[in-house]
């Protein structure tokens, strides 16, 4: 049974791990993550989230609402009710959805344990340093159908607040891994027999005439100075037709229409 906690001092300890959330997005939380909004916390209360909650914090008008939820997700995080104003003051923002949670992250699995036998699909990002980005990315990936997502050392952390809730909360039920860099992307391939298509508008192949990629990782550069040239010269390079005088698009759109090409047949093959 959920029994909220009342909170009104924003200096209460038990809510410490809610302050400064900005800051402390940028330099790290000791594992920790943060989610935000309804949303969010529905995927952070599913059974196929990959994490589980350590607290929640909820504005009191949320409350009524959301004690289903919580009810049925059987979740033993305390949940703390605290005003608006409070919750803001902690946060150092307002906050205009009235609900957060704290998150542990955990270990990053191994990057070989997450390339399945048979059909594979992976997303390989490369030095993507915006959070925005990278949380539409892991959308599309989950929407596709991606296996996986593999990051290098220079990418951002899925777990980001902001990272999390632009992903509608599927960087917490998509997997995914981190290797050092590309050239760590290209030995993984080596190692799975996967086919590594790096996008870019310079690329030889039209996507959309790519022939079927049973085992494809799909690799993804930071917007402006795209993959590293060292990279692409061992991939297969494929670009995506656009009109005259567009050279290139959002690296999260131009995503989400490679991994939809990618995808192919397996898409049709999926349950309603």
């Amino acid at each position: 049974m959920v029994v909220p906690i009342r909170i009104d001092d924003p200096a209460d300890p038990r809510l410490a791990a809610y302050a400064a959330i900005r800051e402390r997005d940028l330099v790290g939380r000791q594992g920790r993550f943060v989610a935000e909004g309804e949303v969010v916390l529905r995927v952070l209360l599913s059974p196929r989230a990959r994490f589980r909650p350590e607290s929640i914090l909820l504005a009191p008008e949320r409350l009524p609402g959301l004690m289903p939820l919580l009810a049925a997700s059987g979740t033993a995080a305390p949940v703390y009710v605290a005003p608006r104003p409070v919750m803001s003051a902690l946060a150092g923002f307002p906050i205009h959805r009235g609900v957060l949670a704290i998150g542990r992250g955990g270990p990053d699995p191994d990057p070989d344990a997450l390339v399945p036998e048979g059909p594979a699909l992976l997303l390989g990002l490369v030095g993507l340093a915006n959070h925005d980005n990278v949380g539409g990315l892991f959308r599309n990936a989950a929407a596709f159908g991606a296996d996986a997502v593999i990051l290098d050392a220079a990418t951002c952390d899925p777990l980001y607040r902001k990272a999390i809730r632009v992903s509608a909360g599927t960087a917490l039920t998509m997997p995914f891994g981190r290797v050092p860099d590309g050239e760590a992307l290209l030995a993984l391939c080596h190692r799975h027999g996967l086919v590594p298509v790096a996008l870019t508008p310079a690329g030889e192949e039209d996507i959309a005439a790519l022939p079927p990629l049973p085992r494809a990782l799909l690799l993804l550069g930071t917007e402006g100075t795209g993959l590293p040239e060292a990279l692409m010269a061992r991939s297969r390079r494929v670009r995506i037709a656009m009109a005259p005088g567009v050279d290139s698009l959002n690296v999260a759109a131009a995503g989400a229409v490679a991994l939809h090409r990618l995808a192919g047949a397996r898409l049709a093959a999926r349950p309603a």
